[in-house]
């Protein structure tokens, strides 16, 4: 025996949409218009997916192929309505697209909040919560649906105030209704011309006519008044298709937030139509802003994929690489199927050419931008820094170019701010100095104070602080630019021979010779724990510190991959000492042997705390330190 469903039956909000109606209403009370663009879109988006799947099903069409969007008021009732002759929605998606948020990212979103309205106002544009901006102007919102191809209609009913409604009733025509019961302080937008005014500044470029009635002038005495017809207010022609000269900034501007869902106004963009065995158009944005879920690891890529002006999917991931993933816009081509499947586009040339495109038009607006707006281009960087350091592991072919916009913070300036390149590197090496010099560590302050930069300090040789958790990872594939090799100055042998002087070289082999028998205790004291002890080039005030083999991964890395369950391969440091400093003169007179072990065994675990590394018994460090600094303050 089957069971009816309930004519009208009653749910409760998903908690995070619950504050996120409350955060809507007040975060975007000071623009309150944006309600309409976000509806707007939405049926925009109805009507794409409908023309999709008509593509394969023509009966979806339902003999209404003319697919539009119509705005309504009324003044008494103190109402607004939208409807649109799209896709539609079936009770599930009801449920599923409104009563909750499906976004793995939308606790995190919630706790990021900082309570400054205008910030959150802007966040909740990247959430991509358009829908609820209807709870801005209005007090309750009706919506009736029927999905193209079913006869079975839902209305969905909230004020709210943590709960809906839905009801199946009956409906002739699919698509979606919006209606809008105004707030009594929001009845200005149940006006003809505001509502006029508002589709015109920011849904101009809907692809898809948006219509109202007309408000005919009054008739002249013994004339009959007109009757209303509709009336298209939009422009309703693809932006993307129109020359540049013929588009202002605004426009763009507009569009931008119409596909990406933003607030704000974009940082830069590019708009490029590709001409010869390939025909397609693009147009790229950077946002100015880094969305809240940049690091979810299900975020996929905000372009949009079209095929001779139809729209086909969002998402195209395979438009753009991941390091690349904050790119939005969308891709218009002339040379896929319009039945094309993400199936298809795993393995298809055309986007392959495509997307080498896109990444390449990506890259030179970026170095365009670095080189002749390097303030400009400074801000994206601090928004997307992070994302761009993936690029070289992930896309050889343009590991170069990528490279080349990279910054870091250096010792040239001391300040965190990451805004040297590499090419300022190079323009500011030293007379004979062939090797770009750059340490990683898990904090700046680790970094900038790392007993390594000591003989490059004192040189005055520039090093680049590296202290992302990425740049590790990221070294590791950026060997050398420009002609110049990357050395890590913690890593293996520091080959100084083109820096040092035939004087300094006479220093540290006499150095050398004086600390031998030093070198013998230490390497008895310590044993196994380490693959050699030496005499130091790279130390002029601290004691000690290790030196991993150039293949190594740093002890901070190691670190972190072993608190995230990883099995490391065994390595062990080279411990490297400097024979001049006090502890060790006083290390070189203690005669007795298990004293100096002691100290032996403190110069080693000081030098892996410096590394960012863990000691294994933490509580010794602490009982030989506290010995020393015991046996110092009696000397």
């Amino acid at each position: 025996m089957s069971t009816a469903t309930p004519a009208k039956e009653t749910h409760k909000f998903q908690t995070e949409v619950n504050q996120l109606l409350k955060l809507m209403i007040h975060s975007l009370y000071s623009n309150q218009e944006i309600f309409l663009r976000e509806l707007i879109s939405n049926a925009s988006d109805a009507c794409d997916k409908l023309r999709f799947e008509a593509l394969t099903d023509d009966a979806l069409m339902e003999s209404d192929s003319e697919l539009k969007i119509r705005i309504a008021f009324d003044k008494e009732a103190n109402t607004v309505s939208l409807s649109d002759n799209g896709i539609g929605m079936s009770r599930d998606e009801v449920i599923a697209n409104i009563g909750t948020i499906a976004n793995s990212g939308t606790q995190k979103f919630l706790e990021s909040l900082s309570g400054d309205q205008a910030k959150d106002a802007n966040m909740i544009g990247q959430f991509g919560v358009g829908f609820y901006s209807a709870f801005v102007v209005a007090d309750r919102v009706t919506l009736t649906t029927r999905r193209a191809g079913t006869t079975e209609a839902v209305c969905w009913d909230s004020t709210g105030n943590g709960e809906y409604t839905l009801e199946a009733v009956e409906r002739d025509s699919r698509g979606t209704e919006v209606v809008l019961h105004l707030r009594e302080e929001s009845s200005e937008f149940a006006d003809g011309w505001r509502l006029r005014s508002i589709i015109k500044k920011y849904s101009d470029h809907i692809t898809f006519p948006v219509v109202m009635l007309s408000e005919p002038a009054p008739a002249a005495e013994g004339e009959e008044a007109e009757e209303p017809k509709d009336e298209t207010i939009n422009d309703a022609s693809a932006l993307w298709t129109r020359s540049k000269n013929e588009i202002s900034d605004d426009e763009y501007k507009a569009f931008y937030k119409h596909v990406s869902h933003d607030f704000e106004d974009p940082l830069l963009w590019s708009h490029s139509r590709v001409e010869g065995k390939l025909e397609y158009t693009s147009l790229l944005y950077i946002p100015s802003k880094a969305p809240f879920d940049l690091w979810e690891r299900d975020t996929t890529n905000g372009i949009k994929l079209f095929v001779q002006r139809v729209f086909i999917m969002d998402d195209a991931e395979k438009l753009l690489p991941r390091y690349l993933r904050f790119v939005r816009g969308l891709v218009d081509s002339s040379d896929l199927p319009l039945n094309v499947s993400r199936e298809i586009l795993q393995s298809n040339k055309v986007i392959d050419s495509i997307r080498t495109g896109s990444v390449k038009k990506v890259l030179g607006m970026l170095k365009k931008t670095a080189k002749k707006e390097p303030e400009l281009y400074q801000s994206f960087w601090d928004q997307f820094g992070q994302v761009i350091k993936e690029g070289p592991g992930e896309d050889f072919a343009n590991r170069e170019e990528i490279a080349s916009l990279l910054r870091f913070s250096s010792t040239h300036e001391d300040v965190e701010k990451q805004s040297v390149s590499l090419d300022a590197y190079i323009e500011r090496m030293k007379e004979g100095q062939e090797k770009i010099y750059y340490i990683t560590a898990d904090s700046f302050a680790a970094a900038k104070n790392s007993p390594h930069l000591e003989l490059l300090r004192k040189k005055e040789i520039e090093v680049l602080l590296m202290s992302d958790r990425v740049d590790e990872w990221m070294m590791s594939f950026i060997q050398e630019y420009a002609g110049k090799k990357l050395v890590s100055v913690a890593k293996g042998a520091l080959d100084l021979d083109e820096i040092e002087t035939p004087a300094d070289k006479e220093v540290q082999e006499a150095t050398e010779e004086r600390a031998k028998g030093l070198l013998e205790r230490i390497t008895t004291a310590l044993g196994d724990q380490v693959e050699e002890v030496k005499v130091s080039h790279r130390l002029t005030s601290s004691p000690s510190c290790l030196v991993l083999k150039e293949q190594d991964m740093a002890l901070h890395m190691q670190q972190l991959m072993k608190q995230a369950g990883h099995d490391l391969p065994d390595s062990k440091p080279t411990l490297e000492i400097n024979p001049t400093h006090p502890v060790l003169e006083h290390m070189n007179s203690e005669s007795d042997d298990a004293q100096f072990g002691e100290w032996a065994s403190l110069l080693l675990d000081q030098a892996v705390l410096a590394e960012g590394g863990s000691l294994k018994d933490p509580a010794g460090f602490v009982q030989r330190l506290n010995g020393m600094l015991m046996t110092l303050s009696k000397s």
